[in-house]
Parts: C-alpha cells; sequence; structure tokens
C-alpha cells in the first residue's frame, strides 16, 4: 500500500542526540581528543573567568565550535552559529541538547579577548600531542620546518605615511584638462600612482603589525604576515608553530625558536628547503646539536652551506623527501580550512588563530592514523 506524507512531525521525539551519531562516524574520535586535552586545560579555564557574575557559556564550547568552523570551512562565525541551530551534529559535538537555545553571533567576538591568545593556544596544542595513544606516534628525532604567509585582514588602502605627512602630489593622468600645474593637489585615499611603497616609509591604519612582503620575484607584495610550523617526519604531525612578521629572515628565526624548544637531549635532525640554505643558519643548527638536512641550494653565491658530508647519508634523502608533507599542512589551512585571508588583525590575535587552525590540523590527521591502526590492535 501506497504511504501517504505527513505535514505534520512529531512533537516529541525519543532518541537522544547520542544515538543519532553513527558509532563509525570521525567526528567521535576528534571530539574525544579535543575533550581530553580541554579537560586538561580546566584550571587554566578557572583562572580566565571571575569567581563572581552570571556562569558563562562553557568556554570548552566555545572551542569546539571554533574548531568545527576550521575542519568544515565555515566562512563566519554567523553562518557557524546558523549550523547550530539545525545540525545536529554539530549540536552534539560542542555538547548542546536539541532543545538547547544557540548562542548569539557576538559571543565569539566577547569572548575572543580571553580565549584567543597564543598562550592558550600552544598549551592546547601541547596537551592534545602529549596524549598517550598520540605520543607513540609522533618522532623525538626527525623534524621539517617551514613557513607560509597569510593574508592580513587590511588592504593597500589602508597604508598611511609613518611620520603623518601626505605624499607627493600624483603625477599628471593625461587627456585634456588633467596635464597642467598639480602643485598643491592631494592624493586621494588608497591612490599610490608613482610611489614606491615600503615597511619603512608606510604603514597600514587598520593593523598596524601587518608588513608588506613577496615571497617571489614578480609578484605583488601584500599585507602580510608568516605562519611556521615544525612537523615531525614520521607521521606528519604538528609539534610546534607560531606566527611573526613577514620578513626576509623571518622563517630561519622562526626555525631556529621552534627547534631548539623540543624537548629530550638526543641528537635531531631538521629538513628544510633552499630558502634555509644559508651558512649562518646551518652553523647555529649544529651549534644546537642539530643536523640540517637543508635541501642544497646551487644557485648560492659562495655555493650550499651544506656539504657532501652531510648529503652523502641515506637519511639526508629521507629527510628531504618527508619534507614536502609539510606542504600539506599548509595547503589545508589555507583551502579547506579558509585560512588563507585572516579575519583577526594584530600579530598575537593572527597567532592564536593560527594554532588554533594547526590544531584542528592535528585532529583530522590523528583520528586518520588512529583509525588505520585500530584492525591492526584488534587482531594482535
Amino acid at each position: 500500500m501506497r504511504g501517504q506524507q505527513e505535514r505534520t512531525g512529531p512533537l516529541f521525539s525519543y532518541i537522544s542526540t547520542e544515538d543519532r551519531i553513527p558509532t563509525s562516524h570521525p567526528l567521535r574520535q576528534v571530539r574525544r581528543l579535543a575533550d581530553q586535552a580541554l579537560d586538561r586545560l580546566n584550571p587554566t579555564f578557572c583562572r580566565l573567568y571571575p569567581e563572581r557574575g552570571r556562569p558563562s557559556i562553557p568556554p570548552e564550547q566555545l572551542l569546539l565550535a571554533l574548531l568545527l568552523q576550521a575542519i568544515y570551512g565555515i566562512r563566519s562565525e554567523r553562518m557557524l552559529i546558523e549550523q547550530l541551530d539545525y545540525n545536529l551534529l554539530f549540536r552534539w559535538f560542542v555538547g548542546l541538547n536539541p532543545d538547547d537555545p544557540v548562542w548569539h553571533p557576538t559571543t565569539f567576538t566577547k569572548n575572543r579577548d580571553r580565549l584567543l591568545h597564543e598562550e592558550l593556544m600552544a598549551q592546547f596544542l601541547e596537551l592534545l600531542l602529549a596524549a598517550p595513544e598520540v605520543r607513540q606516534l609522533l618522532s623525538s628525532e626527525h623534524f621539517s620546518v617551514d613557513g607560509t604567509l597569510l593574508r592580513a585582514w587590511a588592504s593597500h588602502s589602508s597604508l598611511e605615511r609613518i611620520d603623518g605627512l601626505d605624499d607627493a602630489p600624483p603625477p599628471p593622468s593625461g587627456g585634456k584638462g588633467f596635464g597642467g600645474n598639480v602643485a598643491g593637489k592631494k592624493r586621494a585615499k588608497g591612490d599610490f600612482r608613482g610611489l614606491l611603497l615600503s615597511n619603512q616609509t608606510h604603514r597600514s591604519s587598520t593593523d598596524g603589525e601587518a608588513r608588506l612582503f613577496k615571497k617571489a620575484p614578480g609578484v605583488g607584495a601584500f599585507l602580510s604576515f608568516m605562519g611556521h610550523c615544525v612537523m615531525e617526519n614520521r607521521n606528519g604531525l604538528v609539534v610546534s608553530s607560531e606566527v611573526t612578521q613577514a620578513r626576509g629572515t623571518a622563517e630561519r628565526d622562526s626555525a631556529l625558536r621552534m627547534v631548539r624548544s623540543l624537548r629530550g637531549a638526543h641528537q635531531k635532525t631538521l629538513g628544510a628547503d633552499k630558502g634555509y640554505d644559508t651558512r649562518d643558519f646551518v652553523a647555529d643548527l649544529r651549534i644546537s646539536g642539530i643536523t640540517p638536512h637543508v635541501a642544497q641550494n646551487a644557485n648560492r653565491s659562495g655555493g650550499s652551506a651544506i656539504d657532501g658530508r652531510t648529503a652523502r647519508h641515506v637519511g639526508y634523502a629521507k629527510s628531504i623527501n618527508a619534507r614536502k608533507r609539510v606542504e600539506q599542512v599548509f595547503g589545508w589551512i589555507k583551502q579547506a580550512a579558509g585560512l588563507r585571508q585572516l579575519k583577526a588583525r594584530g600579530r598575537s590575535k593572527v597567532g592564536a588563530v593560527f594554532r588554533l587552525h594547526v590544531v584542528a590540523y592535528n585532529l583530522i590527521r590523528i583520528t586518520n592514523l588512529l583509525t588505520r591502526t585500530a584492525p591492526k590492535e584488534l587482531m594482535a
């Protein structure tokens, strides 16, 4: 018999949200790993909030929601709240019951100063990697490093002279009535015709910490920051990250800071691309007890800083091959997670957002690795 469509649905449901999520759904593993790290952050959260006053939205729920935004590449917090309103999977992930009201989008704005700072996100990443099941996936000896440009939330039209003076008048544009004397004529805001812009003369009025930078010749310079990651070579997990101002030596300076902070007194290797092939950087690595597995730059004046004594080993070739995987981290963060254009201003806020996306990448990567090894463990 043909069934008839009913326009009115039932008023009540006796199936919990937990039962509606498949046991094999990958977000179950992601939530379990994230909850373990967030539970250990509880003392830090207690220090961030006053003891008196109206109870706030739990910070764990807000961070889980931001992880969802990164994992699914949701463009804005308003769209995230819209998803939380009707998506049972998202409600289950952040711990909202079907009848619980969703938050206002400005909730993230009000809590951004409290939750999104670099130290908290660095601690989040450290606690995630400290889990026993995750620790066995990490290499403690072989690492790779690289950096990428992050487009700042500021445009060229926000650039102003540092000294507060007006730029010289624009050159005549030609045509009738435009080729005469331009004395006393002022430039329109954002009109930089005939000017050579540089970080020594101009700053952005919307993000004073962003810097003009281009990574290759023939490419336009944009207001940017630089994101850096150190990846362990066994399974491609990020073990350290930071954001700096965009400048020529930022990648090498950041690499030295992050690698020296890695725990363990045993010998380590560090793979990197040709941009790190400088004598000062290679010498600093050797002084720190780290073997430089940097790609040789044959076009460098004076020759490569990596001699044949290092390049002849099999481990050097393995490090060069494994180093390419760090590009997958930046590719996922920019393409899938939507961080090609930043939505925060200031190096500290940008660093917190970048580290949160690194945590999201690690959660997905760890979930895939654990799922892949689970059948082997059961068979053993």
